[in-house]
């Protein structure tokens, strides 16, 4: 193996190494977050996020409320996606007419739509569920793994050991 010609800064001896170094290098590998201005009008409550999607989701005590993504002008989906019970959706639609299918999902999905981030109006749009958010509209957020009632399972059916015939023992052969 070849020797190096010149070592490694990192390896040069009587080199001082910065002690913000790691927090930069951390910081630098992070991606920022989308849509800052979201989480500033959500900054009364008690706000957790958490990656999800490769996006960012905001919850608001146990409830889900929004996805907040941003992959560049050229995607489709970027944008608030707004998390709700389906049953909402109506209602929430008169108060925010931008609210549109999230393509990645297709139609398989309900109870998440999304507020553009292409769309003229955005940030007035993002305030405005944001505002709904604040003043604990129960029609915006979900509570994850609710999915509504489940149907009992039905037991998988097993052959019962008297109902089969038994094997005849085998025999040694000599």
């Amino acid at each position: 193996m070849p020797k190096r010609s010149t070592p490694s800064p990192r390896a040069t001896p009587g080199r001082r190494r910065d002690p913000f170094e790691p927090a930069i290098e951390r910081a630098a590998r992070r991606k920022s977050e989308p849509f800052p201005f979201v989480l500033d009008e959500l900054a009364e409550l008690d706000v957790r996020t958490r990656p999800m999607f490769g996006c960012l989701a905001v919850y608001v005590r146990e409830r889900i409320v929004f996805v907040l993504r941003d992959k560049g002008p050229g995607d489709a989906d970027s944008g608030v996606w707004v998390v709700f019970e389906p049953e909402h959706f109506a209602s929430l639609h008169a108060v925010l007419p931008d609210l549109e299918p999230i393509a990645l999902f297709g139609d398989k999905v309900r109870g998440w739509k999304k507020l553009s981030a292409q769309a003229a109006d955005f940030e007035q749009s993002v305030l405005t569920a944001c505002a709904l958010v604040v003043g604990d509209d129960p029609r915006i957020g979900k509570v994850p793994g609710t999915k509504g009632p489940k149907r009992p399972r039905s037991p998988k059916a097993k052959p019962k050991a008297e109902a089969m015939p038994k094997a005849a023992p085998k025999r040694k052969a000599r």
